[in-house]
């Protein structure tokens, strides 16, 4: 059941097509900008990912300084860096280039130049700014993500080795430039764990408890072309298969940004936060369990899900049809190679009761779908690893 009363307002102007960041000048000059901050890690821009921003900086006579001083999961330390470096070049607005993590590197730089302090500052309640950030262009590279849509950014406390959120909608990117383009150079197992992310992202957003219908519509129609494309575009790197999955991701990022995600982030982000394992592989591994947790709290909604997975539930009762999105899911995770939790060597069971107690304490663990609790999570974690 969706909720009676919710406010909806898509903050990010999106603008989608190929080519799309030949234009990134001239809507920097829209924003007021007048001389970026392009903010990167090393491994997107030793991929050449940034170039064709950097080509279109120049072009459009904009200038722009390179930060890249940032990992894959971003640390409090990268962004208090990125503010230092913004103020003393100056810096005016902020291009995003990448996955979640240069993305939400650049929203917490963004925030710490106009607001001060540290990102433990802006974490403990939404909304806790006291003045806007500097304006932001967001450049995803991956179709998973959908951070340049959101009002989050996560963000790793290097001394408590957990993950923290920046809830704002202030944060939110003025502009997302989505191209498709960029992602025929995407490596397959990038491209698979991103696109069962995205999935995640679209799953969560549709059965958890803040839900609308708004978020609901743009949930399902993102399952349904993530069904539909992340196999070609993982084993073909079919470019219309590119085209289905960056627009879904984007679609999955508006589902999750204004309703929220559940249990499958909480201990994905707790994971991350202990062992720097990739966000989109730690979604991967744990959607099939979670969501067979998840089943029994809202059977019509996950019934809902397997048929826009393309289940035929024709001859099934909607209990059956409800599990049975359980079963495609994980197909669609085999059909990728994701690999089973067991087989990522960081991630160690001894752990487990501190993984599932920072899972029950992330900001999304009351929206799940199904309520949950520490002793849920250990169970869920060892379900997960031991098979």
């Amino acid at each position: 059941m969706t909720l009676s009363k919710y406010s909806f307002d898509l903050r990010t102007r999106v603008e989608f097509g190929d080519g799309m960041i030949a234009n990134v000048a001239e809507f920097a000059r829209e924003l007021g900008i007048t001389k970026v901050l392009l903010v990167a890690d090393k491994g997107i821009i030793a991929a050449g990912l940034t170039k064709p921003v950097e080509e279109a900086l120049k072009e459009g006579g904009m200038p722009y300084v390179i930060f890249n001083g940032l990992v894959a999961n971003p640390r409090d330390v990268n962004a208090l860096d990125g503010a230092e470096f913004a103020k003393k070049e100056g810096i005016d607005g902020l291009v995003a280039v990448g996955g979640g993590g240069p993305m939400d590197c650049a929203k917490a730089i963004a925030t710490l130049v106009t607001n001060g302090g540290k990102v433990q500052d802006y974490t403990a309640e939404a909304n806790s700014l006291k003045t806007d950030p500097l304006p932001m262009i967001a450049i995803p590279t991956t179709a998973g993500t959908g951070s340049e849509v959101t009002w989050d950014a996560v963000i790793t406390d290097t001394e408590k080795h957990e993950k923290l959120n920046i809830l704002d909608w202030r944060i939110c990117p003025d502009i997302a430039l989505v191209d498709p383009a960029v992602l025929q150079g995407l490596p397959s197992h990038i491209m698979a764990s991103c696109g069962v992310d995205a999935m995640t992202h679209a799953v969560e957003a549709y059965t958890c408890k803040v839900a609308n219908a708004f978020t609901d519509a743009v949930a399902l129609i993102a399952i349904r072309k993530i069904q539909e494309n992340l196999r070609a575009a993982v084993n073909d790197h079919d470019p219309d298969a590119c085209k289905e999955m960056m627009e879904a991701s984007t679609l999955a990022g508006v589902a999750f940004g204004y309703s929220d995600v559940g249990a499958v982030h909480c201990i994905s982000e707790a994971l991350g936060g202990r062992y720097d394992i990739p966000h989109g592989v730690a979604n991967a591994i744990l959607l099939p369990t979670i969501t067979a947790f998840n089943v029994p709290a809202d059977i019509k909604k996950h019934a809902d899900v397997a048929r826009a997975l393309g289940v035929d539930t024709s001859n099934m009762t909607e209990e059956e049809a409800a599990y049975a999105c359980v079963d495609a899911l994980q197909q669609l995770s085999d059909d990728v190679k994701i690999p089973k939790m067991r087989d990522i060597p960081e991630i160690k069971p001894e752990d487990f009761e501190i993984i599932a107690d920072a899972s029950e304490r992330n900001l999304s663990n009351p929206d799940n779908c199904r309520d949950i609790t520490k002793a849920d999570y250990i169970e869920l974690l060892n379900k997960a690893y031991f098979g």
